[in-house]
């Protein structure tokens, strides 16, 4: 078992489930103290079985969206660290599918305050104590959406591409300070929001849900899905020292995905 993070101390928002709860496990496994938060109860109680729980694993209800339970979750931190390594800004949407004429502005406004202005909430509160660090990591999650865009997805390419330019700027701000920004774009994801995206695509354009799959997983030169373990390996990578030099970078951990439609 690698320590390239022995006590590297990491916040992860929305960490209890999906690629968060993928990020959590493979930081703990090589070293880290983990702090994590998720608005969903029986993601953080199956989180609390971890044998690091209350060692090394420390896991917060916060809704990211809620810039008072942020700064509340930041709070309850700041007790047992001043100081922090690595912020990864995880939390996400997928958003409505549809084009955009049919699209509401509620679903608009709640994928991008999910996406997008979640991340400042936690950067804001994150930077001041990976300051005092004298340096760190912070991981953006975008996406190929943020990239080439997404047909029928245009509040959740939008929200990406904002990432984009968060960490781009956040990269320029933050290098005196020896803080490193980079942003990681997965591909097509095995899993539940992968499931839950089919199932809406299928839907709207009444094609089966195994041609659809079929085409997204084509979508990558590689010809596969990327797992949720990819994400995470990335991440410890970027935290670590090894990644020492790289900042203001926007990495597709995607198969070399070509197209998003």
């Amino acid at each position: 078992m690698s320590n390239i993070l022995k006590n590297k101390k990491i916040i992860i928002s929305a960490g209890a489930s999906g690629i968060g709860w993928a990020i959590s496990k493979i930081c703990l496994s090589r070293g880290a103290i983990v702090f994590l938060c998720d608005i969903e109860k029986k993601y953080l109680n199956k989180a609390r079985k971890h044998p690091l729980n209350k060692k090394k694993l420390f896991t917060y209800e916060c809704d990211a969206s809620d810039e008072y339970e942020v700064s509340n979750f930041f709070n309850e931190i700041n007790k047992k660290t001043k100081k922090i390594d690595a912020l990864v800004n995880n939390v996400g949407v997928a958003g409505p599918t549809g084009t955009i004429e049919k699209l509401s502005s509620e679903d608009w406004e709640r994928t991008l305050k999910i996406n997008v202005i979640s991340h400042f909430y936690f950067s804001k509160l994150a930077i001041p104590m990976l300051k005092k660090n004298k340096g760190g990591s912070i991981i953006n999650l975008s996406s190929g959406a943020g990239i080439m865009g997404f047909p029928l997805r245009s509040p959740y390419a939008a929200s990406k591409w904002a990432i984009v330019g968060m960490t781009k700027t956040l990269a320029m701000e933050l290098g005196k300070f020896k803080i490193r920004v980079n942003a990681i774009c997965p591909g097509t994801i095995k899993g539940d929001r992968m499931k839950r995206v089919i199932r809406d695509k299928s839907n709207f354009t009444k094609n089966s849900k195994k041609i659809i799959e079929k085409d997204f997983v084509s979508m990558a030169s590689m010809n596969c899905w990327i797992y949720e373990d990819d994400i995470g390996k990335m991440c410890s990578f970027l935290i670590s020292e090894d990644a020492a030099r790289i900042s203001g970078q926007i990495i597709g951990v995607d198969g070399n995905a070509t197209r998003l439609d």
